[in-house]
């Protein structure tokens, strides 16, 4: 009896010692095995096994087991929360399970694009957040979800500020708008840009629209303010635009190098040398460079430009059409000669 007694007392003391050796394990080891910060996703649909799967391939055997074990008693497998989740090198299973149960994500560093069209910006969106790309750009084509923020399906793209802006993996589309709305009036509010609006007689929509349009003329931001100069003088005076970068928009070929005569007839709002005044709205989401430019642009009597025979990504700016004739035809000459069409 003795004996037995005794068995008892060893069994208990090996079971007391494995429990805390466990513990320890639980609330000390690395969970991860990997060296370098992991991350997981976790989509609405997915289940406790398709976390596991994520999870097995970074974790060591014990601390999978631990991982189950925590959540077979706590009830995570029946509760699974969407989000991106990293999963750091000496983080112990109890903190990684923590965060999971608790929906304690990592956020996404997000830097909006300066892309073209409202596409481009659905595709990228849906890579970096837990968007898809069909209902992001339908949504973005809808009037009615448009009119919510202000805007047109032509002048979205005025709200969306290229800044970097720390987001949540699996924001829903509405409360990114909300985000990107906020971040728009943030960016307007700061370094006296709304008042440098008034000044100009223009709408902050009105300034993102032109600033697209100088942003495709050239990337170089030290020129930009020339280039706005020139376009308000033509506003100003009532004479079209005539922005090449609107005719590529228009025709939705933005690989076209030379803009021949026979493509300035395209019939759309965003033929600038047709119709006066601006197009529809930002042929781009506009650059802060470009739309800084157009609330400091240089003052002076510009009225034509061409870029420069060096293709330096310049430009010669004239006063009169004769000039601007003589600069036209160097241009052309040169890109004659180095075979461009």
């Amino acid at each position: 009896m003795k004996l037995f007694h005794k068995r008892i007392f060893i069994a208990v003391g090996v079971l007391l010692v494995a429990g805390a050796l466990m513990s320890v394990h639980l609330c000390m080891a690395s969970f991860s095995s990997k060296e370098e910060t992991r991350y997981i996703y976790i989509s609405e649909g997915d289940n406790f096994d398709t976390v596991c799967s994520q999870l097995d391939s970074i974790s060591s055997s014990l601390s999978m087991i631990e991982f189950k074990i925590l959540s077979s008693l706590y009830g995570y497998s029946s509760n699974i929360r969407t989000g991106r989740y990293a999963v750091k090198q000496g983080e112990s299973t109890l903190t990684v399970w923590r965060h999971l149960k608790n929906g304690l994500q990592s956020s996404v560093s997000l830097t909006i694009p300066e892309v073209r069209t409202m596409e481009r910006l659905a595709g990228f969106l849906s890579k970096k957040m837990m968007l898809d790309s069909a209902t992001v750009a339908n949504s973005l084509r809808d009037s009615l979800f448009c009119a919510r923020y202000g805007y047109d399906t032509c002048t979205i793209a005025a709200m969306f500020i290229p800044n970097t802006y720390d987001i949540y993996w699996n924001t829903s589309l509405d409360k990114f708008m909300e985000r990107m709305q906020k971040e728009h009036d943030r960016f307007w509010e700061n370094d006296g840009r709304i008042a440098k609006v008034q000044e100009l007689g223009l709408t902050e929509t009105e300034v993102a629209t032109i600033a697209s349009i100088i942003d495709e003329e050239t990337a170089n931001n030290a020129e930009k303010p020339m280039i706005a100069g020139m376009y308000c003088n033509r506003l100003r005076i009532g004479m079209p635009l005539q922005a090449d970068p609107t005719i590529k928009f228009a025709l939705k070929d933005f690989a076209l190098r030379r803009i021949y005569k026979k493509l300035l007839t395209v019939d759309s709002p965003y033929n600038t040398y047709v119709n006066e005044g601006l197009p529809p709205g930002p042929i781009k989401i506009a650059s802060i460079a470009g739309i800084d430019a157009v609330l400091n642009q240089v003052k002076h009597d510009y009225l034509y430009m061409c870029a420069k025979e060096d293709f330096s990504g310049t430009h010669n700016f004239a006063v009169t059409y004769q000039e601007h004739l003589r600069n036209a035809a160097k241009y052309s000459k040169a890109l004659n000669e180095k075979g461009i069409k």
